[in-house]
């Protein structure tokens, strides 16, 4: 059981030896391997912009193919349970009967994740993103084997809490009667008609609720995530996980629409579920055509949903990647128009308009920044001085340290703080220190006593690893 120490003692515990680590921390942040070795043992909190199936390595995922033993497309190395019509699809028995299983399985890994692309060459975020399609099939009824890997390996490296992105939401709800809204949405939103969009997302969430929304919510926290959570023991002492539902950019309006009321019945009516998230790749064409009929959909649950907490991917764009002029409003929206709690990426945050005003106002209503410094390097080449983290340190806003998809990545939560204090040196280990704090004081966990119990495990790990320092 964790008992909270009370701040007086923590206080007095940590002031002798907050100044040795932090000497110790100058002395070896030009030195990667120090750094690693030093950030491995810190305790990290929690890890808030975290896919699921992004953060499992390729290695189970594969394992788990082989010895289920499903179809393999050689040209494309996609999996499938069900062997498909068109493409060249072998059986992993066959490939192994053959003797070029080993062959391909380098290939997989290398179509799975960034596996030998050692940060040269990497060809594009396209690579990335068709990665999730290719193994999902490998991840579907496995979702405990992947809960626990995520959990030991959290453990191994000292992160006590995780918010996972993760969602099963059936598509099996009819909505055919409601298509022709797709398109009377698009000519509100292109006006900018907030009154008829708003209006025309009233009748749609009526007919939504009709269809049993609250049925498909329930199904999906009660005999999917609270029974893998509870099963697999996911809480103990040691470790803390809760649960984003989230919905799909790339889908048509009437689609996402649907799923979004779904994510918020769930995370309004569970525990376990922490929140709502929007994901895919922002510059793709239906998300940018649909940025704003997106942001006003948020706007419309958060009316009828007003005590769910929601983080969205925002600003993950850069030069060079869609227009400039669509560089300019999309962290914005997400904070004025949709009233995100938290904002994942920013990384367009220089190219806004009026930026110093929306990071005030960030700072304001303290919407953090979820940082993903690996992930911004890979896929929109954004790293160091270009990188808007400074950005946000200099006007004050809270910001948070994350993985984004650590298996696909092949990277983890120390390699975050090794580049961190590596490529940003005016950053200090109480900044670090604080980002820490923030990653579990602004998770979107309900339970007050459970984020009590968090901070308080927080403190003492502190205790623990700066005392090491004393020995130095």
């Amino acid at each position: 059981m964790r008992i909270l120490p009370t701040l007086l003692l923590f206080l007095t515990v940590t002031a002798g030896y907050s100044q040795s680590v932090s000497e110790y921390f100058e002395k070896i942040r030009d030195n990667e391997a120090e750094l690693t070795a030093f950030f491995s043992q810190m305790p990290k909190g929690g890890d808030l912009h975290h896919h699921f199936s992004g953060s499992i390595y390729a290695e189970p995922l594969l394992q788990h193919a082989i010895q289920t033993d499903f179809y393999l497309n050689t040209e494309s190395m996609d999996v499938r349970k069900e062997k498909e019509s068109m493409g060249s699809w072998k059986l992993f028995s066959e490939l192994k009967a053959n003797g070029t299983l080993e062959f391909y399985k380098q290939k997989i890994m290398q179509k799975w994740s960034i596996k030998d692309y050692n940060y040269v060459d990497y060809p594009s975020d396209k690579l990335f993103f068709e990665s999730f399609m290719k193994f999902e099939p490998a991840i579907k009824g496995n979702f405990g084997q992947g809960l626990l890997e995520l959990k030991k390996r959290a453990i191994s490296e000292n992160v006590s809490y995780i918010e996972t992105q993760l969602s099963t939401i059936p598509n099996t709800m009819n909505t055919d009667d409601l298509v022709t809204f797709n398109a009377k949405l698009r000519e509100y939103a292109l006006a900018k008609n907030e009154k008829e969009v708003l209006k025309t997302l009233d009748v749609m969430y009526k007919s939504i609720l009709q269809k049993n929304a609250n049925n498909y919510a329930k199904e999906f926290n009660n005999n999917f995530v609270t029974k893998l959570h509870n099963d697999l023991k996911i809480d103990d002492a040691q470790f803390t996980m809760r649960y984003q539902n989230f919905v799909l950019r790339f889908m048509e309006p009437v689609d996402l629409f649907k799923n979004l009321v779904i994510a918020f019945i769930s995370a309004n009516d569970s525990d376990l579920m922490a929140g709502v998230n929007i994901v895919s790749p922002e510059d793709g064409e239906t998300s940018m055509k649909d940025y704003w009929l997106h942001m006003m959909m948020f706007k419309f649950c958060n009316s009828k949903y007003p005590n769910v907490k929601y983080t969205m991917h925002a600003g993950e764009l850069t030069l060079g990647l869609v227009q400039p002029e669509e560089l300019t409003w999309h962290i914005g929206a997400a904070v004025h128009t949709a009233g995100a709690h938290r904002i994942g990426h920013g990384v367009g945050m220089p190219y806004e308009k009026d930026s110093y005003e929306l990071l005030r106002y960030m700072v304001q209503k303290n919407i953090p920044i979820e940082i993903n410094l690996v992930s911004n390097e890979f896929i929109l080449k954004v790293k160091e001085n270009r990188h808007p983290l400074s950005l946000y340190k200099k006007f004050g806003v809270p910001i948070v340290i994350s993985t984004d998809d650590a298996g696909i990545l092949r990277t983890n939560m120390t390699e975050q703080y090794v580049l961190l204090a590596k490529r940003y040196k005016d950053i200090s280990y109480q900044d670090i220190k604080q980002f820490v704090y923030n990653s579990i004081k602004f998770s979107f966990i309900k339970s007050a006593s459970v984020r009590a119990q968090l901070l308080a495990d927080l403190e003492m790990r502190f205790t623990t690893f700066e005392k090491e320092f004393t020995k130095q």
